[in-house]
């Protein structure tokens, strides 16, 4: 993606997605220091919300909460089916950019009737109705998105939440925010091969593996949106336990931040045994096709999302699709009407 050239820059959701940038940088931890010793004292979390409101973000802390050992209960479902569960002792963060998502706006209420008082928005708004449903409301500082692609919003929830556990781990991640900002922009600026390029506009189905952090799950639903292409997160080594029955030589499979020891069979079932193209997306050199991206530690799963936005975005442009207005997407998926 390059902002001086008209045929990116004249798109919101390229803007920002380049915004991210800024939002990293000036992104501030301690936000959440009083909200830690809350769910520190609750020993539980759930966190919720409906699409890119809770994909990333969540799945990205619950990956590090239990690579870190925090001791931390964290899960993670939609609205609907949280509002199933016995909540009484979960502090619950609810997520929603507009505050006006029906299922979230739904639960927040149920959680007052039941008397938990730990429940908490997240939102880009201010003075919605999921504030006014929960105990304590947290907006974002990246403004409300143009684009209906969630971007700068999913990469800000997601540091938030993040924040929570390095607070809870008694470390501070604020000094890594101004070279993950570095490493984002070169993500979201490098050049992407153009024969991946051609060879993805010609799928039927974009595919997406790796690690259950959200991260290519998050992509997944950004290929839709993007590039009007059908899509599917095959998490861990999902790919090669059966859905290579109904894969064509022509789909591609790209692999976020893969496992060196499963490569191998990915060769084996994929690229061999169906004749597809697979495409690592990776921070080092591996035996696949490799796009390379900034090696950033323990924010890597930031890097593989952002290099994946400028990937999907090189794709819709190539296809000459508007990025901006999918033609039945919409900006709130169920909106609360009363």
């Amino acid at each position: 993606m390059n902002l001086k050239d008209a045929g990116y820059s004249k798109f919101a959701l390229v803007r920002e997605m380049m915004d991210t940038v800024d939002v990293v940088r000036r992104f501030d931890p301690s936000r959440t220091g009083q909200v830690t010793e809350a769910i520190k004292s609750a020993g539980r979390l759930l966190l919720t919300g409906e699409g890119s409101s809770r994909i990333f973000p969540a799945k990205n802390l619950i990956r590090k909460s239990l690579r870190w050992g925090t001791g931390l209960q964290i899960v993670t479902d939609g609205s609907r089916q949280s509002a199933q569960y016995d909540l009484s002792s979960f502090a619950v963060f609810c997520a929603s950019n507009s505050g006006r998502t029906k299922e979230v706006v739904l639960l927040a209420k149920q959680l007052a009737e039941a008397g938990n008082d730990r429940r908490y928005a997240l939102t880009a708004n201010e003075n919605t109705l999921l504030e006014e449903a929960c105990t304590e409301s947290f907006v974002l500082t990246c403004g409300w998105e143009q684009a209906v692609a969630a971007t700068k919003s999913v990469i800000e929830q997601a540091l938030f939440y993040e924040s929570i556990l390095w607070n809870l781990a008694g470390k501070s991640m604020k000094p890594l925010l101004p070279a993950l900002a570095d490493q984002i922009q070169q993500a979201l600026t490098m050049p992407i091969p153009p024969d991946i390029v051609s060879a993805a506009t010609k799928a039927n189905t974009i595919y997406f593996a790796g690690y259950n952090d959200g991260a290519a799950e998050e992509l997944t639903l950004k290929t839709n949106e993007i590039t009007r292409r059908k899509s599917d997160f095959l998490e861990g080594t999902y790919a090669v336990h059966g859905i290579e029955e109904v894969m064509n030589p022509e789909d591609i499979v790209f692999v976020v931040d893969p496992i060196d020891a499963e490569i191998d069979k990915f060769q084996e079932v994929l690229s061999q045994g169906v004749g597809l193209r697979v495409v690592a997306i990776a921070d080092h050199d591996t035996a696949l096709e490799t796009i390379r991206v900034p090696a950033a530690g323990e924010m890597a799963p930031y890097i593989g999302l952002c290099a994946g936005w400028n990937l999907l975005v090189e794709i819709g442009l190539a296809l000459n699709i508007d990025l901006d207005k999918p033609e039945r997407a919409r900006k709130v998926g169920n909106e609360f009407n009363g």
